[in-house]
């Protein structure tokens, strides 16, 4: 048996620059979801709509976040606890990513970055 592999780089190159392309989206995706579920405290918005965004800086090496950056957000996270209002985000509490960490929406992540992937791949991947 004899076997040949012929590398196509163009194609190559389109699918690595796929998979970072696809990681970002993804997250995109992702922030505007938890926007939309209405689940981070909202006071007068900073936290939602000014302190999170997503972090591409390290995408070249594979990772990509969504942070929140002012000083508070961790203690808001981190204690469910609190009594958050509700009159802005119906569904605001603490631990607001929970769902897609450990529950209900775990494989959304991984569902959303498919979808786009194959989207950018032109059907290459399945």
């Amino acid at each position: 048996m004899k076997v040949s592999v012929k590398l196509f780089p163009g194609k190559t190159k389109k699918l690595t620059d796929a998979q970072w392309k696809a990681a970002g989206m993804t997250a995109e995706q992702m922030l505007h979801e938890i926007v939309s579920d209405a689940v981070i405290p909202f006071d007068e918005g900073t936290l939602q709509n000014v302190q999170t965004f997503v972090d591409t800086r390290e995408l070249k090496q594979g990772h990509v976040s969504i942070a929140h950056d002012t000083p508070y957000a961790a203690r808001l996270y981190y204690h469910p606890e609190y009594n958050f209002q509700t009159t802005t985000n119906a569904n605001a509490r603490g631990q607001w990513w929970e769902d897609w960490l450990e529950g209900a929406k775990k494989s959304r992540p991984a569902k959303i970055y498919k979808t786009f992937y194959k989207k950018l791949t032109g059907g290459i991947v399945k």
